[in-house]
């Protein structure tokens, strides 16, 4: 199964490039993951015909199987050790592709909520969009980490 992570718009800053880069190479260690970024939408006036906008860039993209999950404020809370299982669930369904969406600056509009899966949050604190790259990815590697029982993840 590939993992696949769909961002909006280039991470800009050089420091989060770099953590975004190394949570890449360690989970690339466990799991086939993509990383692609979606045109970021501009000149798009007002929220809601941004959210409009990057919903039909997340349509072209997507395929009719895949597992579409949403990273959401608003999804279900997990603790690492949940999250993994979670992860583990959805291996267990074996889809070919599982597609993980971080949203932009607004989040998500009714069309991409209306197709995914399931929308997962990674905290109730809200983070800035191009921030979640990293820490998604960290607690991606730490998944894997928990589901092969390597002490990365110290409980």
């Amino acid at each position: 199964m590939e993992i696949v992570l769909l961002v909006y718009g280039r991470t800009h800053e050089s420091w989060l490039k770099e953590g975004e880069s190394e949570y890449l190479t360690r989970v690339k260690r466990y799991n086939r993951l993509t990383y692609k970024v979606l045109p970021e939408v501009k000149n798009a006036k007002g929220a809601q015909a941004v959210m409009e906008e990057e919903g039909r860039h997340l349509e072209k993209f997507l395929n009719p199987t895949d597992v579409l999950i949403l990273l959401d404020e608003n999804g279900r809370s997990f603790s690492s050790e949940k999250m993994a299982e979670a992860l583990q669930k959805q291996f267990n369904r074996s889809p070919k592709r599982l597609v993980f969406v971080i949203g932009g600056p607004y989040g998500f509009g009714p069309q991409a909520k209306g197709r995914a899966d399931d929308k997962w949050s990674l905290s109730s604190l809200t983070f800035n969009h191009q921030m979640v790259r990293t820490i998604f990815l960290e607690q991606l590697y730490r998944c894997f980490t928990i589901l092969n029982n390597e002490p990365y993840h110290h409980q």
